[in-house]
């Protein structure tokens, strides 16, 4: 995904914070806890300011990628050989060959924490936030309770690559803006859906009976004659 083509995750992210002022963006400004301990980089801080410079409101933009499994640079090496052949190649997508989209890992390791440390203070101080992502990633979180884009605090701005046919490219397009409050929907992405108990006691049950069937297994025997 190119987040950055023509900048438009930043206009539209400045549309939520603050659509009636004139504004900047400033990439990977460091955000500091109480102590000084840094709770990370935050990708990209939109500043309000006014004619003589002066800063009146920020809000905070998070840009989050998807991280990918599998082997990238045999497929890459494949695609330079012969290019034809591999894009024609439908049994690679059942294959280890190519990469595949790591959404779990994507959104436990990388967007839970960013929102957890990062956004916990820019909600304190009470600033907006946004978070840019594909829309394939958007759809594997939970269902967010959505508000009217004047109680939000915050906004998911989804995004596609869709095919400029008249200039055979692929252009970045916002295809959902989602409006959320800040806490609800850190608490759904973070809190899971329990399943049946039942499901997990009968994986115990033959946990347990695989251990006691090798218990009782007496050892191997040898007899004397195997033995010489």
């Amino acid at each position: 995904m190119r987040f950055r083509q023509d900048w438009v995750i930043a206009e539209n992210a400045a549309s939520f914070f603050f659509p009636d002022h004139t504004w900047t963006s400033l990439s990977e400004v460091r955000l500091n806890d109480r102590d000084g301990v840094s709770a990370g980089n935050i990708d990209i801080v939109l500043v309000a300011y006014a004619a003589g410079g002066h800063i009146i409101d920020f809000g905070a933009l998070e840009v989050q990628a998807v991280y990918v499994s599998g082997n990238v640079r045999q497929p890459f090496e494949r695609y330079l050989r012969d290019t034809p052949a591999y894009l024609a190649d439908a049994q690679l997508s059942n294959t280890t060959l190519r990469p595949r989209a790591d959404y779990l890992s994507s959104s436990r390791k990388r967007l839970v924490p960013q929102l957890i440390y990062k956004g916990s203070i820019l909600k304190a101080w009470n600033k907006k936030q946004a978070v840019a992502l594909h829309k394939n990633f958007f759809a594997t979180l939970p269902l967010l309770e959505q508000v009217p884009a004047e109680a939000a605090d915050m906004a998911w701005l989804i995004y596609d690559l869709q095919r400029d046919l008249e200039h055979n490219i692929y252009r970045l397009t916002l295809t959902q803006m989602v409006y959320t409050q800040f806490k609800p929907a850190l608490d759904q992405i973070t809190t899971p859906v329990p399943g049946e108990m039942t499901e997990f006691l009968g994986r115990l049950q033959g946990k347990l009976d695989e251990k006691r069937d090798e218990e009782n297994t007496p050892p191997d025997a040898f007899s004397l004659d195997q033995l010489l």
